[in-house]
């Protein structure tokens, strides 16, 4: 039996092993999807010896941690700085583990729909492996944008620089940070809602619950808005695609 997996810390109420569980019962594939919930980084390499496993997600915090592990990774993955999708390939007794990354594919799909000609600028909240991807489509469309982070660092604004102006330029926001996930889910990134308008547009990549403070909170002030689910289910499609290629 071929066996997938996801690794990560905390793996709580998992998307992807419901989605590939789900998936490999109704379509009568022969597989099994596994959590590693490890809790280092170094743990990844008793992953390893398992010698039945074709394929393994990466979830935080260890989607740039695990690229030391890579044989190879493909263009996009190499410009994000950023795995989420590891394809194990073996040939004569070696294993080449060759990284992908699908949350960009998965982004851009959920997200295009819902864009509009004034979406020119975007805040990204966090500065973590889904922000690179996030990052790397909105760049890919055109679209300027500025990380928002905790701490102050060059080039980025914090949460407590936010306000009108910058709120009033930048329609698109980004909570790429997993702030406001089950069972944290009185939690909401720190930004001025007040300030937000009905030409915002916010996109949230947490997912549980389906309606966060952050996007009801954009709601109550006219913004439309987006939970993760269609990211995720995007980049889930993506990777198995790229396990079976």
């Amino acid at each position: 039996m071929k066996q997938f997996g996801l690794i990560g810390n905390p793996l709580i109420h998992s998307f992807s092993k419901k989605f590939f569980s789900d998936k490999f019962l109704n379509e009568n594939i022969d597989a099994q999807y596994n959590l590693y919930e490890i809790p280092s980084i170094d743990n990844f390499q008793e992953i390893l010896k398992n010698n039945s496993i074709c394929g393994i997600n990466v979830t935080i915090p260890y989607k740039e941690q695990v690229i030391k592990y890579m044989t190879e990774l493909d263009n996009t993955a190499a410009e994000i700085g950023a795995v989420n999708v590891i394809k194990f390939i073996r040939n004569n007794g070696k294993l080449t583990l060759r990284g992908y990354n699908s949350d960009a594919i998965g982004f851009e799909n959920a997200l295009q729909p819902f864009l509009q000609p004034y979406h020119k600028k975007a805040l990204i909240l966090g500065t973590g492996g889904a922000s690179k991807a996030i990052n790397y489509t909105l760049n890919k469309l055109g679209i300027e944008t500025t990380f928002v982070t905790r701490n102050e660092k060059p080039g980025m604004l914090t949460y407590q620089q936010l306000n009108e102006k910058i709120l009033s330029n930048n329609l698109l926001i980004i909570n790429a940070s997993p702030v406001g996930t089950f069972p944290h889910s009185d939690e909401c990134p720190n930004i001025p809602y007040n300030f937000l308008t009905d030409k915002h547009f916010l996109f949230d990549v947490v997912y549980n619950p389906a309606e966060t403070i952050f996007l009801k909170k954009g709601k109550e002030k006219g913004a439309k808005g987006l939970n993760g689910e269609a990211m995720l289910i995007g980049q889930a499609l993506a990777a198995w695609k790229i396990w079976n290629e």
